[in-house]
């Protein structure tokens, strides 16, 4: 019964509208009141949630994604993605998914991203003759990169989901790869569609007008190499990383670009507020929400559960993600992760999978439903950018779903697509 009143509470509290943060601290406190725990139980754990050092990455790459993101840096980022690809068939398309894959390196969010690049290509796809729907599929499939290139705070949050226990350079370094892999995937299929619908292709950009192109974008992306470079070489720590590219990318945007004007410094500054004190709450009321879970033994439980279901590891895998992309068309990334890594953390450990391993398989499988009907926060961005239906986006964008689940499975069962990288650069 404790377990009905805290599961079902959460989901009814979901359906009512609820945002999930509050619907995760008010199941947690309803559950707590039907044990008759005292609650101040319950506010020392979401105080506990919120109190750790690691947290700070969170807010300053989350500064410095908006900082560059609205100082010129996803128009920059286009415009050297057209210098690579823009002249092929379909090349708006596939500048589009590479000028994800750049800007996923400094924005670590898929929201972010499709904001960003989205509002720069949707338009130009569709003053160049490519299909509304098709400029829309491609801006948000594309944006789901940067939830796996390094630096992604979602890294950050699994870590914290697993108690702390999990380093977050492996996980960065880990997601590598595997972003890489569903970029180049998402763009040979743009290349089949291409040349199937005979789109368009872009003018070569002259040489001069290119060096122009990679020295103005070079400050940008040297972002990228400051954070890896120093986590990489110990100069500082990923939470530390996290305040220089802010530091970093508040001076490129003022002093280099000069795109962003100073008076409307202080109102992004606001939206990112708002931004960190939704996710922080959302931090501080799901280690309350999984409090209650550890003390009904839900773990313990879940493992016990699977443990007769599953026989190896590749069968618990595909199980669990199942489960995952389910669930993932009805919750957001962040919650899930915090919900279901305590869950089935113990689990994965008994059938000897990395927990790293595990942490890019939850990350790319819970970033898919970003894309997934009723919630998918992504494509209801992507919607509205370019100004068409949620319904019509959810059909035509199906043949998308094809790579990326292609690259979940390359993923869940190849583990060096993963491993191989943090094991040679940083160890095991």
């Amino acid at each position: 019964m404790d377990i009905l009143i805290l599961i079902g509470g959460f989901a009814v509290l979901c359906l009512l509208g609820m945002p999930v943060a509050y619907a995760l601290g008010l199941a947690a406190i309803l559950t707590a009141m039907w044990m008759e725990l005292p609650l101040e139980a319950v506010m020392l754990k979401v105080s506990d949630g919120t109190d750790d050092f690691a947290l700070l990455a969170i807010p300053f790459f989350i500064l410095a994604g908006a900082i560059m993101a609205e100082g010129g840096m996803a128009e920059r980022l286009v415009n050297l993605a057209k210098v690579f690809v823009g002249f092929i068939r379909g090349g708006l398309a596939l500048v589009n998914i590479l000028a994800s894959t750049f800007f996923g390196c400094i924005s670590g969010s898929s929201v972010a991203d499709t904001a960003s690049i989205g509002s720069v290509m949707i338009p130009q796809m569709i003053k160049n003759g490519y299909p509304r729907l098709f400029a829309v599929n491609v801006t948000v499939a594309g944006s789901i990169q940067p939830l796996l290139i390094p630096p992604s705070h979602n890294a950050v949050i699994y870590s914290l989901a697993a108690g702390g226990s999990i380093s977050i350079s492996h996980l960065f370094i880990a997601g590598a790869i595997p972003g890489f892999l569903l970029g180049l995937s998402l763009m040979s299929l743009v290349l089949i569609i291409a040349r199937r619908q005979n789109f368009p292709k872009g003018e070569p950009i002259p040489l001069r007008r290119a060096l122009k192109i990679v020295v103005e974008a070079f400050w940008g992306m040297l972002t990228v190499f400051i954070i890896l470079g120093g986590i990489l070489g110990g100069i500082f720590t990923p939470t530390e990383s996290a305040a220089v590219a802010c530091i970093y990318a508040f001076l490129v945007t003022m002093f280099v670009y000069r795109d962003y004007k100073w008076s409307e410094l202080p109102l992004m500054i606001g939206r990112v507020v708002r931004t960190v004190g939704m996710v922080m709450i959302m931090i501080g009321f799901s280690v309350a929400f999984g409090y209650m879970m550890a003390l009904m033994q839900v773990p313990a439980k879940a493992t016990a559960f699977f443990l007769t279901i599953a026989d190896d590891k590749y069968t618990l895998l595909f199980l669990i993600n199942i489960l995952l992309l389910v669930l993932g068309t009805f919750m957001d990334l962040a919650p899930m992760l915090l919900i279901c890594t305590p869950i089935f953390l113990p689990v994965i450990k008994m059938f000897g999978i990395d927990p790293v391993h595990f942490g890019i398989i939850m990350i790319l499988n819970l970033g898919i439903g970003l894309l997934t009907p009723p919630v998918g926060p992504t494509l209801v961005v992507g919607c509205a950018i370019g100004k068409v239906s949620m319904e019509a986006v959810s059909r035509s964008i199906l043949p998308f779903y094809i790579p990326m689940l292609i690259v979940l499975a390359l993923v869940t069962y190849v583990p060096a697509l993963t491993m191989w990288l943090p094991n040679l650069l940083l160890g095991k």
